[in-house]
């Protein structure tokens, strides 16, 4: 059935409210296993003995896959179903987890990873579409979108945490086997909590698009983390001038189509580019900036890995404050206020990681994450409800993929860019202040990476190896400086931008438009709707009993 609202718009009770955490539980898992891997790759390497090729392709295919198939999937689950895309990806994200954890070689890791990237593809954009359909009063759907942004936030966070203790008592591919019991718990949960959503006109599936949209991403993601492992070479121009070529065309065949998977002609909304471009930029400079983060605690305050780990968790608990905060704010105060404040906030924790060195107070580079954590935490959760709602809701499963897609292509251009610039600082910084009298071997192992410094450090006597190990230590600690400097001019612009393209935005404005979805299995406040059956008929759904907790519950045909 058709279901048009209009008027007052339904809000939702205690069944969305529980489906939401159901939902956010997949959101958790699959923003972890981007950093899960880290603690584990020592004992696969160990393990499995994967060629330096190989083991590039164990970390890269995961991301790699994941990202290039967002808007497929996006725009799939418009058609088939969001719940339905949704329960398939979570069986395939499970038996992709247990692949992985008992993959006997390298290449059936690599296998196994690229699977989970593909089951990861379903999960992102299925979860925030059915957020999108779940909470029609656009109160609720920021605050829910700020969770979900938020349990994406400590997902990543969790990913070393959680790696490190099981790596403790557990053989590598337990860091995998964690999964499995969500998925299990979303697959038997999802048919009572969550009711499905599809575009009721969907038109032609167009293969050609889908193929073009993963040729596009694809070479443009290996480019750029080409260009932060190797340094910017023909190769990585190549793809990456490849890939924006297939862009093109891409772009240029949804204008022509009828039912195009992504309608170009969003980016005509104030709103919908300007969050966009937010989004990116503001992952891209997170992500850039917290890849020195980890490796200044453990390598320049010589904090342990898992340690570490703890003490980045306050900054990712202010981060799910600042993302709810800004839900609730934005009520009250227009948007763009709310927006331009998180990117300020963020710009001034980068600022507090220029002053960062290898005599600081832990506190000082706590206090500096924990800025970025929460400014970017609240950006994120206002401009991922600014797209969605910008969207027509039966194309929201494509608007919550191009989101995703564009969080993906932002981290890795941040690594590339920013990881590519702090590293020729400490090049070029290591090389003029190493005690001399080293050998050119040793020269060229700690012009690498500050962990090749520490390491090349102790095979030498003491007072050469100290001196070394502070060099490194200082060279590091400036290429970070001016990485984050980049940061704070990137937010500054941001902020600008934002200011100027969501001026126009009232608070409370972003209601949803008018629904034309299909719903089957109702909503839990009020009777649903009638529907076509199979044989052409209309018939109501009637409700179940559940348990009160959980409230009622419809019949899904």
């Amino acid at each position: 059935m058709t279901e048009s609202m209009s008027g007052t718009v339904n809000r939702a009770g205690g069944r969305q409210w529980l489906g939401l955490a159901v939902l956010v539980l997949p959101t958790v898992l699959v923003s972890m296993d981007m950093t899960v891997l880290n603690f584990a790759l020592p004992h696969l390497s160990a393990d499995l003995r994967p060629s330096a090729t190989e083991l590039l392709w164990i970390i890269d295919s995961y991301g790699f896959l994941l990202a290039g198939l967002l808007i497929t999937m996006g725009t799939l689950g418009d058609r088939i179903g969001r719940r339905k895309l949704l329960m398939i990806g979570a069986v395939a994200f499970g038996a992709a987890s247990v692949l992985a954890a008992y993959a006997d070689s390298a290449e059936a890791l690599i296998v196994a990873r690229a699977a989970l990237g593909i089951g990861g593809a379903t999960l992102m954009p299925s979860t925030l579409s059915l957020i999108r359909n779940m909470f029609r009063d656009a109160a609720q759907r920021r605050t829910a979108i700020a969770i979900w942004t938020a349990g994406f936030s400590v997902g990543i966070a969790l990913g070393p945490v959680l790696g490190g203790l099981l790596l403790e008592s557990f053989w590598w591919g337990s860091v995998f086997l964690i999964n499995v019991p969500v998925m299990i718990l979303l697959v038997a949960t999802g048919p009572f909590l969550l009711s499905e959503y599809r575009d009721p006109n969907p038109g032609r599936f167009d293969l050609l698009s889908a193929l073009l949209s993963l040729a596009a991403v694809l070479p443009v993601v290996y480019g750029v983390k080409h260009v932060a492992q190797h340094g910017l070479g023909t190769l990585a121009v190549v793809t990456v001038a490849a890939g924006l070529a297939i862009g093109f065309l891409f772009v240029r065949r949804q204008r022509r189509l009828e039912n195009p998977m992504i309608d170009v002609r969003l980016f005509a909304e104030r709103a919908f580019t300007a969050s966009m471009i937010t989004s990116t930029l503001v992952i891209f400079s997170m992500v850039g900036v917290s890849l020195y983060i980890a490796q200044y605690l453990q390598l320049v305050l010589n904090i342990p890995p898992l340690e570490a780990g703890l003490w980045m968790l306050p900054a990712i608990a202010l981060a799910a404050v600042g993302a709810t905060m800004a839900a609730v704010l934005v009520q009250k105060i227009r948007p763009a206020t709310v927006v331009c404040a998180g990117l300020l906030l963020t710009a001034a924790g980068f600022a507090v990681m220029t002053q960062a060195g290898p005599d600081s107070s832990l506190l000082l580079v706590l206090a500096g994450f924990a800025g970025m954590a929460a400014g970017m935490s609240s950006v994120q959760a206002l401009s991922s409800d600014m797209i969605v709602a910008a969207a027509p809701p039966e194309r929201a499963g494509a608007a919550s993929a191009l989101t995703e897609t564009a969080s993906e292509l932002g981290g890795a251009l941040g690594v590339a860019v920013l990881g590519s610039i702090g590293a020729a600082v400490y090049r070029t910084e290591i090389a003029e202040t190493a005690p001399s009298g080293l050998s050119p071997e040793t020269v060229a192992a700690s012009r690498e990476t500050l962990g090749a410094a520490v390491e090349a450090a102790g095979h030498l006597p003491t007072q050469v190896g100290d001196a070394l190990t502070a060099a490194a230590r200082v060279a590091f600690s400036d290429g970070m400086h001016v990485a984050a400097i980049v940061g704070v001019v990137l937010m500054l612009a941001t902020t600008a931008l934002a200011a100027a393209l969501l001026r126009h935005i009232r608070p409370g404005d972003q209601a949803p438009p008018e629904e034309n979805i299909e719903v089957y299995g109702g909503t839990a406040d009020t009777e649903p709707p009638a529907f076509e059956d199979a044989g052409g008929g209309r018939r109501n759904t009637t409700h179940e009993s559940l348990p009160s907790a959980i409230g009622s519950a419809p019949r899904v045909p």
